[in-house]
């Protein structure tokens, strides 16, 4: 039977994500609360699809999405932001919340055939690409990537990300199948362990530049989700007066730290006794945008 996993470590998120398990919204399986570091190849024997740093269940919205079954093998994975993004200390790999290589580590082992990512813009500028790349590849895996913004697909912010694969097949052209016929056509054509890989594994469609289909808006409100910072064409700036955008449709909330920062309308701020309302930011700020992801996993897919 077809069941996929998903590690998430928060006990909210967890709770959060057998709510929509059993409310049929995301694939049907079983929640791991353990760390990554704790988890082992055998673990994931028997799942057809894994989804480490689950949070609420985004990438398997978005594969629902973009048409890919509940029964197609993939991965997925959107390592912790805080050593790179403006949210934390940005220590780099030098950061304990680093959790790459625990995935790598699984991903070596247990040779999945395609494996989807998601991580924040400026870990670009921190190399953190580079070596996610460096080390997919010395596996034989083709990679590519593209930066792609909430706004891209119509929602009222920015929220600049940057979207992985990384391709264990040879072929552009063949469709994705399961490990163990990737392996079976290895055996047919010789190809294997010493096959050269493909830099950027969808010629023609993604790679390090974006997609003519994917590129949405960029040069408006380039400042992404930076606190406090509104560009000359950012929504509310005179520049922008009287033009209608995607994401023109937020709220600012002043902060403490003197910043003010965009919401959505209908989020509400963080407020005393209010039940599980840290639970749900927390979880809002660590979650992918399903519908970016979705055109993401369709691009790849064409």
């Amino acid at each position: 039977m077809t069941r996929a996993y998903y590690n998430e470590w928060d006990r909210y998120a967890a709770a959060w994500l057998r709510n929509l398990i059993a409310e049929g919204l995301i694939a049907e399986g079983d929640v791991d609360e353990r760390s990554i570091a704790d988890v082992t190849a055998g673990d994931l024997r028997g799942y057809t699809q894994v989804h480490f740093f689950a949070g609420s269940g985004g990438w398997s919205r978005a594969l629902r999405l973009a048409g890919v079954p509940d029964s197609r093998p993939v991965w997925t994975g959107s390592c912790p932001c805080q050593p790179f993004s403006a949210a934390g200390k940005r220590k780099g790999t030098e950061d304990e919340r680093h959790l790459w290589p625990e995935m790598f580590r699984l991903i070596k082992e247990c040779r999945p055939v395609r494996v989807f990512g998601e991580q924040v813009e400026s870990a670009v500028g921190h190399g953190w690409l580079d070596g996610v790349f460096a080390d997919l590849e010395a596996e034989s895996y083709s990679c590519g990537a593209v930066v792609l913004g909430a706004h891209s697909v119509g929602a009222p912010h920015i929220r600049q990300r940057l979207w992985w694969v990384a391709d264990a097949e040879r072929n552009a052209g063949e469709p994705w199948r399961t490990p163990e016929q990737s392996r079976e056509g290895d055996a047919e054509t010789g190809t294997g362990a010493h096959a050269e890989p493909r830099r950027c594994g969808m010629p023609g469609r993604l790679g390090i530049t974006l997609d003519a289909r994917l590129e949405g808006h960029a040069g408006d409100g380039d400042e992404g989700d930076q606190p406090g910072r509104l560009g000359a064409n950012a929504p509310g700036s005179i520049a922008s007066a009287g033009r209608a955008r995607h994401w023109s449709n937020f709220i600012l909330i002043p902060c403490l730290d003197g910043k003010a920062r965009r919401l959505e309308p209908g989020i509400a701020p963080l407020a005393h006794g209010v039940s599980c309302r840290v639970g749900k930011l927390r979880a809002y700020g660590n979650a992918i945008v399903p519908e970016v992801a979705a055109e993401f996993i369709r691009a790849c897919e064409e």
